[in-house]
């Protein structure tokens, strides 16, 4: 029997490197002039991959999104898989917003990433879905990493992980 080749596709975020991002922007909010006699509130639920940010009005909640965002870029927190919500009221004149971790690939873009690498034709490359992962498999190398490559290529929404090559 032929050796074959693999790889898995993934997608997440390190939420050890999330909480120190959000522990680092409020840090910075509570020491800013801007923000002084301003309550803000970020919130981070390890568990359901969100954190919450409430404050008195849009423009300082955007602020705090600001300052929330470079801490995240800078501990290499990958932007596409952060979702922000809608901006909604909350009591006391004051709004809350709702961001979303992506820490896995829904089942719509797994069959879409499925789907484009049968489409690129390549020899004896395979896809399979696995939970919230795609494994990539194939008997050479080089068409694996054309598959790779080809995936970078295209935008996905989100931001892949390629881990297990063997």
């Amino acid at each position: 029997m032929a050796k074959t080749e693999s790889f898995d596709i993934t997608t997440g975020c390190d939420l050890q490197e999330v909480d120190n991002a959000v522990n680092q922007a409020l840090k910075e909010i509570t020491g800013r002039y801007d923000f002084k006699g301003i309550a803000v509130e970020m919130e981070y639920d390890r568990k359901a991959g969100t954190i919450a940010i409430h404050t008195a009005d849009d423009f300082k909640l955007n602020a705090a999104w600001d300052v929330l965002l470079g801490r995240l870029v800078a501990r290499k927190i990958p932007v596409k898989n952060i979702k922000r919500g809608a901006i909604e009221p909350a009591g006391g004149d004051t709004v809350r917003q709702t961001i979303t971790l992506v820490q896995a690939i829904d089942s719509d873009t797994a069959k879409r990433i499925s789907q484009f690498i049968r489409d690129q034709k390549l020899k004896k490359v395979q896809s399979q879905i696995q939970g919230d992962a795609v494994r990539v498999s194939g008997p050479s190398r080089e068409d694996l990493q054309a598959a790779m490559q080809a995936l970078r290529e295209h935008d996905w929404g989100i931001e892949l992980t390629f881990g297990n090559y063997r």
